[in-house]
């Protein structure tokens, strides 16, 4: 697939099995992250892959958050079983490091886009996920769980594995109604 053809049909799919990528293909799929534009070469990301007891620690995490913030049985158990909807989750943080010319907006969208490329490089080597945010993602539970400081930012969850089901491709976007030509 090359590479325009993957950026204009890349669709995320949520229906995810094992086996997640491993070895050279995870490599690939790190590196990518690691390439993302990042002004003054601050590499403030930081990526935690999670794979079986990793998943279940991160289950953990969940499930805490989820009783410290008095949510209900049902709740909880959607919590507990979130992060094994994959074999595999990438958690994408910020780590803000002050400067004079990088804010931390930007440093954030860096983070995000390395979290895009990841997803990109998954999609690129026969592989699929869906990036989630959601509650978790801002829990102050969850954020002490992870030992963040107060400017850092969880920007998402990158569930990865193989493809249960043929992912539906969305359908194109109107460049008429998001675009406009300043000439």
């Amino acid at each position: 697939m090359d590479a325009i053809e993957m950026l204009l049909t890349r669709s995320s799919n949520n229906k995810l099995c094992a086996p997640a990528p491993q070895g050279e293909v995870l490599d690939n799929i790190l590196n990518a992250g690691l390439r993302a534009p990042d002004h003054a070469n601050l590499s403030p990301f930081k990526f935690i892959v999670c794979q079986n007891a990793g998943l279940d620690k991160l289950s953990n995490i969940f499930k805490q958050a989820a009783e410290k913030e008095g949510k209900t049985e049902a709740e909880m158990e959607k919590a507990t079983k979130a992060p094994y909807r994959a074999p595999m989750v990438i958690v994408g943080i910020c780590q803000y490091t002050e400067h004079e010319k990088v804010p931390r907006v930007e440093q954030i969208a860096t983070t995000a886009c390395a979290i895009q490329n990841m997803q990109m490089a998954a999609f690129a080597q026969d592989f699929n996920g869906i990036w989630r945010t959601g509650g978790f993602a801002h829990s102050q539970s969850v954020r002490d769980a992870f030992n963040l400081q107060k400017e850092d930012e969880i920007v998402g969850f990158l569930y990865l594995g193989t493809t249960e089901t043929e992912t539906f491709i969305k359908r194109q976007k109107s460049q008429q109604e998001h675009v406009d030509f300043w000439r």
